[in-house]
């Protein structure tokens, strides 16, 4: 068997947003054991945004004030090897190079993947993966502009504070972003010639078909003459 990476991005604070939504509604990730080179971080390594059950009724501002809240900059954390990095120990090297080495692995291991699509692009993405992976959706991709994180009114102050929280994934999105596109272009090129290649091809039998026609049409009068002829002797 195949087996292909592929995965969805989306917009860092729109994603921020709705995950502080989903939280504020008592969502935790306590299932997740963020296994790391064979363990799971210490609680001095990884320590809790919240006492209690769950963090619900979170306000956005407790919600950014957490150091350690894994929603910052969530997607380079996915994408990349934190094994390069000591995983959650911020010990292992300097700060500066921690996240340099993060986002050149989560650039790497997105430009390794078969498959990516965006968000913000749904009509795109289908395309990329109908045509990356020659299978066909039964419907169209819906473009939903009115989400729960579009429904959060924030002042330009609060989207730059969340930027900055977010500044590795500001980042891995831009470059996510024109890679897409880069690779939308290229399968819409590649389409139009294969259909230009197939129109050529058409063209060709058509004129090999009325050549032969021809010919026969030729031979045809030529012997109907010639029995003619005889005819009129």
């Amino acid at each position: 068997r195949n087996f292909y990476y592929i995965t969805i991005l989306r917009d860092p604070v729109s994603r921020y947003l709705s995950e502080w939504r989903h939280v504020q509604r008592g969502a935790t990730w306590k299932a997740s054991l963020h296994v790391c080179d064979g363990r799971s971080p210490t609680t001095e390594e990884l320590p809790s945004c919240y006492t209690g059950d769950d963090w619900s009724g979170c306000s956005l501002k407790e919600f950014m004030d957490c150091p350690y809240n894994l929603a910052n900059n969530r997607q380079v954390r996915m994408l990349s090897d934190l094994s390069l990095v000591g995983c959650y120990n911020l010990s292992v090297m300097p700060e500066e190079q921690r996240n340099k080495v993060l986002l050149d692995s989560a650039k790497e291991n997105l430009k390794r993947m078969a498959f990516f699509g965006l968000t913000e692009f749904q009509r795109k993405t289908q395309y990329l993966f109908e045509k990356t992976f020659n299978m066909n959706f039964i419907a169209p991709f819906t473009q939903y502009n009115s989400t729960r994180a579009s429904s959060v009114e924030i002042d330009e102050q609060t989207q730059n504070h969340i930027e900055t929280l977010n500044f590795l994934d500001m980042e891995l999105y831009d470059y996510a972003k024109d890679l897409f596109l880069q690779r939308y272009q290229y399968m819409r090129q590649k389409e139009h010639q294969e259909a230009r290649r197939k129109r050529q091809e058409q063209r060709k039998i058509l004129k090999a078909k009325q050549a032969h026609n021809k010919e026969q049409s030729d031979d045809n009068s030529t012997t109907d003459y010639i029995g003619n002829v005889e005819r009129w002797r």
